[in-house]
């Protein structure tokens, strides 16, 4: 019981880029804070990448990888949707890149447990569109322009039809039911804007890239939402 509640500690700590408090680990594990005290002097003196300063709580060194411990059952089948989502409504590439995922996560999983992962009865299903089609022909050229930092410069047409160009820095992409919309910084307006992926007719790259600046990015865009 105790060797689940570490490999849940770390768990918890995986990934997370700011420290956690004990009295958060605590609750999210439903255990004492003695016992998180005594659980992560255990997997420090067991030589685990764990720091913890009073005050501010328990991080996990940077540069260290741990491979996956364990999923539960519900971690399972939400690795399962999500990848079944992305492989039906993503560009052929992320469609791809989500499979890849899956038989990496079936192939870490033992015995019977592989099995059992690959024939969970969850499934995505997209209907094919002329809203998806556009989409998925321009989806990927826009995730390599966020990843690179390229400037682009697109040629919109809004929902009344009207014809529009902008020079813009690619931020973030949103997928809902129907539509993914592009967040962008314009260049032309000095502010942010959401276009609808399948409307957009061109999106070039200019060969400028631009720097992250505080009040351009997509974390200060989602921050303006109420």
């Amino acid at each position: 019981m105790r060797t689940l509640r570490l490999f849940a500690l770390l768990d918890h700590l995986r990934g997370r880029l700011n420290p956690v408090s004990a009295e958060t680990l605590a609750a999210e594990l439903g255990v004492s804070l003695r016992t998180i005290y005594r659980d992560m002097a255990t997997l420090q003196a067991m030589g685990a990448p764990v720091r913890g300063e009073a005050g501010i709580g328990y991080q996990m060194e940077r540069g260290y990888f741990l491979p996956p411990l364990r999923f539960d059952a519900d971690e399972l089948e939400a690795i399962t949707l999500g990848m079944r989502l992305i492989a039906a409504r993503g560009d052929s590439q992320l469609s791809d890149a989500a499979r890849r995922v899956s038989t990496k996560v079936s192939g870490i999983l033992e015995g019977d447990a592989s099995e059992a992962y690959s024939r969970l009865p969850l499934r995505a299903v997209s209907k094919p569109s002329q809203v998806s089609e556009k989409t998925a022909a321009i989806l990927g050229q826009l995730r390599s322009a966020i990843r690179d930092k390229v400037m682009l410069d697109i040629t919109y047409r809004d929902l009344k039809d009207v014809s529009s160009q902008r020079i813009a820095r690619p931020l973030g992409l949103t997928v809902f039911d129907e539509v993914w919309l592009l967040t962008i910084w314009c260049e032309t307006r000095q502010d942010f804007r959401n276009l609808r992926v399948d409307r957009i007719d061109t999106a070039a790259r200019t060969g400028d890239r631009f720097r992250t600046e505080k009040g351009k990015r997509f974390e200060d865009y989602l921050q303006t939402l109420p």
